[in-house]
């Protein structure tokens, strides 16, 4: 006769290890990439000839559809007229300045002394760029965003560096060694023949030693980019989280015609 007492304790003990066995394999379970596929459906006017197969051209055309009235829309913003420029501001036609580095050492300034006051209570003294920065050209004629874009591709931000007087000597002995036109604002000096920096006047003042001068640049710079390694050394630092192109857009919106800036800030004796 079978002794269900017995019987039922060793299903119990069954039971119990079946569950425990399932419950250690699941929880010790671990899932690894071991492939990753993927494939290109070109965006553009040819995208409905993708080749290989009629769902690839299907799939390029759904896209397309979708995402056709924010290009559009983008299209719109960037091709609107902001302002008009009444002659072509290049780069390249000043040894030590250049028009187009005036204005927009000049705007980074102005643009970003809002925001810094605002914040801050406190004045930008000067701006320093760097020449390479600057990727085309400000054409004749009407002036878009997209005309911003083009000058400014990269998405460098305005931040504000605070320097001492001693730190302004080595920013202008950096600009008469690099021989380049980086664009200046608020700040003027003489080229001795000694290539020695004479006559350093900020806003119209002579530069002290221990003062301390905010300078507004882009972020690139201030860490040292360039070799404009005097940023690294200053007290204070502000990042005004303000894109460099949307300081050119946000002036361009406010007045009707570029002006063109070709006073004297690097003179040579």
């Amino acid at each position: 006769m079978v002794n269900l007492k017995k019987y039922n304790c060793v299903l119990k003990l069954f039971v119990i290890f079946l569950t425990l066995f399932f419950v250690f394999s699941c929880g010790n379970q671990n899932f690894h990439v071991s492939k990753i596929e993927w494939k290109r459906i070109p965006i553009t006017e040819k995208g409905n000839q993708v080749p290989n197969t009629n769902l690839q051209s299907e799939q390029a055309k759904k896209i397309k559809n979708y995402i056709k009235p924010y290009r559009e829309h983008i299209t719109k913003d960037l091709d609107s007229v902001l302002v008009y420029c009444p002659v072509t501001l290049d780069k390249s036609t000043g040894k030590w300045q250049t028009t187009i580095g005036n204005l927009m050492a000049d705007v980074t300034l102005k643009q970003g002394n809002l925001v810094f006051q605002a914040r801050e209570k406190k004045n930008i003294d000067l701006c320093l760029l760097n020449h390479g920065g600057i990727r085309s050209i400000l054409p004749k004629g009407n002036v878009t965003s997209r005309t911003a874009y083009e000058i400014m591709p990269f998405e460098n931000s305005l931040v504000v560096v605070g320097l001492k007087g001693e730190q302004i000597f080595e920013l202008v002995n950096y600009f008469i060694v690099a021989k380049k036109p980086h664009p200046l604002s608020g700040i003027t000096f003489t080229i001795g023949k000694d290539q020695v920096a004479k006559n350093i006047l900020i806003q119209g003042k002579p530069v002290e030693k221990e003062t301390i001068y905010y300078v507004a640049t882009n972020d690139y710079l201030a860490n040292g980019g360039d070799s404009m390694n005097f940023f690294k050394k200053g007290v204070q630092r502000y990042d005004l989280n303000y894109k460099l192109r949307n300081v050119l857009i946000d002036f361009f919106k406010e007045v009707d015609t570029i002006p063109l800036i070709n006073d004297v800030r690097v003179s040579v004796e």
